[in-house]
């Protein structure tokens, strides 16, 4: 089976922030059998990645097809594995438990990661799907050991947007 990932429907769309696609069982049922999943990334020029990890723990192998940017990676323990420019031809591994986070270039950036898992769940740091929305404000508080004032204002940026995030 082939699946046109440039015509496929997109399971994200942010003007002027990216676009994703998503291959799982859903839209390539080969994948059960191999028991990998995979996704195509494309983020518009100065956009950002939300940082984001894998919930079903997850390795990501990640191509840059075109375009350029940043890109970090940080430990479960929150020490930096990986903190550096790519650009396309360049390939990097995300270990499980891990948080990846990219921004773009002015000439934006695209990627392909085969996901170690047939139906990848990922979870985002910022945007509608933060996990911040599920801790409550007095574990903020007491984590961060500042004011409920500093939480609500913590709390208030990006968490109504999605996982991209355009330059202002």
């Amino acid at each position: 089976m082939a699946l046109n990932c440039l015509e496929a429907k997109l399971d994200v769309d942010i003007p002027n922030g990216g676009r994703v696609v998503v291959l799982n069982t859903a839209n390539l049922p080969l994948v059960k059998e191999v028991g990998l999943g995979a996704d195509l990334v494309r983020i518009d020029a100065h956009s950002m990645c939300s940082p984001g990890f894998s919930c079903d723990s997850a390795y990501q192998v990640t191509y840059i097809v075109r375009g350029s940017g940043s890109v970090q990676v940080v430990g479960p323990d929150g020490k930096r594995v990986l903190e550096t420019h790519i650009e396309g031809g360049s390939l990097f591994i995300v270990p499980r438990f891990h948080v990846v986070s990219k921004i773009a270039d002015a000439s934006g950036m695209e990627w392909f990661s085969i996901i170690t898992t047939p139906n990848p769940i990922f979870s985002h740091l910022a945007g509608k799907t933060s996990v911040w929305k599920a801790i409550s404000p007095e574990v903020l508080e007491a984590s961060f050991n500042t004011t409920p004032e500093m939480e609500k204002l913590f709390r208030s940026k990006r968490l109504d947007s999605e996982i991209f995030f355009a330059p202002n």
